[in-house]
């Protein structure tokens, strides 16, 4: 597979702790922090936390429709593609998630993930 080429022009940090902008529906928070040409999003979900019932009457889409490229900080998150494939991120992990998918937060935890794609999009109506 080819890969792109990434064009950074600054140097640059901002904090998600103070983030450009911020969306908070039921049980979830979304941090978005633009840099030049790069938009990332911390998103934390809390126990409990499930997309068709936090996020979804907020798009009004049956399933997730947004890719989520992201790594997973904390927390456990299982994700079923609307196929019936399921999968279960753990802290540490890398993941790719195309669109059409529901998720939820296993157990007690939160659920904290940094994500390089989908920050404008997700969880906006």
């Amino acid at each position: 597979m080819a890969e792109t080429a990434m064009n950074v022009t600054r140097f640059e940090t901002k904090s998600h702790d103070n983030a450009d902008e911020v969306r908070t529906p039921n049980k979830t928070r979304v941090e978005v922090v633009r840099l030049p040409g790069f938009t990332m999003g911390r998103l934390i979900f809390d126990p409990g936390w499930k997309w068709s019932e936090c996020v979804k009457p907020v798009v009004g889409t049956d399933s997730c429709q947004v890719a989520h490229v992201g790594y997973a900080v904390s927390g456990r998150l299982a994700v079923r593609l609307n196929d019936g494939t399921q999968k279960t991120f753990e802290p540490g992990m890398s993941y790719t998630i195309p669109p059409g998918h529901d998720a939820w937060v296993e157990g007690n935890e939160r659920f904290v993930c940094i994500e390089v794609m989908s920050a404008e999009q997700f969880a906006k109506a």
